[in-house]
């Protein structure tokens, strides 16, 4: 199934508020967090919070992810064995660097009788991680590890590294595209990570530009303001939906259904356009069946 991925927004589930918010948003995800933005003495709290919300429902078709803590943490057990129980469409696990991880990972969820529509997801945000990226994504191939894709996360590559968080992320774009490119050699999804100056409207569109065109699946946001310029900028324009089914349309056609390349409209035009096409018009229909949900 293809699944739209323009926007996954952060919701601390310490905060019940957010969380009731949130069913009414118009991001294509939720990340449902008992990590960073949950204080060590309200995780508990949270942990009910966010079981609570999910078994009321009410969230259409979002996708529901639940960002659990790190592996080494004390409250990791508790977090996916709620998640397990809620049966979200997946957990986030932050700073999986390791393959030992994701094995650790899935291995606990299958022990809890998590069903199997529960997907990871895992942060990529340690220089291990980065470097390993390929490793990583190759392990995804092994079903019991239930890997769906990554979310790339700078601000803790930056802390960890020292490399510089400036406008446009020129440093940072070798080790982006290195995570992209495993993640495609693998046929995993990935997100790129929030943009945390809220106020900064333009820097936000221009990083989500960037992040679009650099092949992220879309975009993890902080805050709600940030939806609705991340879906415009993450939703194929209309004009390449519509090359997209002219595409399909002349290859459908009798005279070329055995070839492998044709000309459309002065330009040549070969299989895997066609293909390129199909993944266009799939995201684009799923689109608009979220905004009828």
């Amino acid at each position: 199934m293809t699944r739209p991925r323009r926007s996954h927004l952060f919701m601390p589930g310490s905060n019940p508020r957010a969380l009731e918010k949130a069913r009414n948003l118009s991001a294509d995800g939720l990340i449902l967090d008992l990590e960073d933005s949950v204080a060590p003495d309200a995780k508990a709290v949270a942990r009910d919070q966010i079981a609570a919300a999910i078994a009321a429902k009410g969230f259409g078709r979002r996708e529901i992810l639940i960002r659990t803590n790190g592996l080494d943490t004390p409250w990791w057990a508790d977090d996916v064995a709620m998640a397990a129980k809620a049966s979200s469409d997946g957990i986030l696990v932050p700073k999986v660097s390791t393959v030992e991880d994701l094995d650790t990972i899935g291995r606990r969820l299958a022990e809890l009788g998590a069903a199997p529509t529960v997907r990871v997801w895992a942060m990529i945000e340690t220089a291990r991680a980065v470097l390993h990226a390929e490793e990583l994504s190759a392990a995804g191939r092994d079903p019991q590890t239930r890997l769906s894709g990554f979310v790339f996360g700078p601000n803790d590559i930056s802390r960890e590294t020292r490399i510089r968080m400036l406008p446009g992320r020129a440093a940072m774009i070798p080790m982006i595209t290195h995570c992209i490119l495993a993640t495609r050699a693998h046929g995993l999804e990935i997100l790129d990570g929030p943009y945390s100056d809220i106020n900064n409207s333009d820097g936000f569109a221009t990083e989500c530009a960037q992040g679009r065109d650099l092949g992220f699946d879309g975009k993890t946001l902080i805050h709600p303001s940030q939806i609705e310029a991340c879906n415009a900028i993450f939703t194929p324009p209309e004009e390449e939906v519509a090359r997209a089914r002219k595409i399909i349309a002349a290859f459908e056609l009798p005279e070329n259904v055995s070839r492998g390349a044709i000309r459309l409209d002065g330009t040549m035009v070969e299989r895997l356009h066609a293909d390129m096409a199909r993944r266009t018009i799939a995201i684009a229909d799923a689109i608009a069946a979220m905004s009828k949900g």
